[in-house]
């Protein structure tokens, strides 16, 4: 019976300790300032942060407290700012960078935060120019994208 009771008592305790909720959190204005899931005191699954204004800022999941899969970053005027992969909470594959109008500004690979690949330069939604990433050294750059597609596979831009 004692056994019985002590593994009640665990299982209880254990079950208390992984509840997975919901929460928000607020300005000091009352605006809400994010709001998510929480699995043992860490951020998981999806959330979303807003600017002071009420404007999103960002969305995206986590795992652990940590950034993973595809996220959105905005600007305080709405406009898409970013977006890309996080892996381990660090930006990594392909990023999408925007101005202020929403127009697409860059694209680039991206290893642990750093450029590393290949990073493609936008005029009017059209590639420009493109230049080649080593752990966020410069070690190519091509005026055009003819020049770079004389030089280089288009597969080679596939993640």
């Amino acid at each position: 019976m004692k056994t019985l009771i002590i593994t009640i008592y665990l299982l209880i305790q254990f079950n208390v300790s992984t509840e997975t909720f919901y929460k928000k959190n607020y300005y000091d204005n009352g605006v809400l300032k994010s709001e998510g899931w929480v699995i043992n005191d860490q951020k998981t699954k999806y959330w979303k942060f807003y600017y002071p204004n009420g404007k999103l800022e960002k969305k995206g999941h986590f795992y652990k407290n940590e950034a993973t899969k595809y996220w959105y970053l905005y600007y305080e005027n709405g406009k898409k700012a970013s977006e890309g992969h996080f892996i381990n909470g660090q930006k990594n594959k392909w990023w999408l960078f925007y101005n202020q109008k929403g127009e697409i500004t860059h694209k680039c690979q991206l290893k642990n935060n750093q450029k590393n690949g290949y990073c493609l330069m936008y005029k009017n939604e059209k590639i420009i120019s493109a230049t080649k990433y080593k752990a966020g050294i410069k070690i190519k750059k091509w005026t055009n994208l003819a020049a770079f597609k004389k030089e280089n596979s288009l597969n080679d831009l596939r993640d």
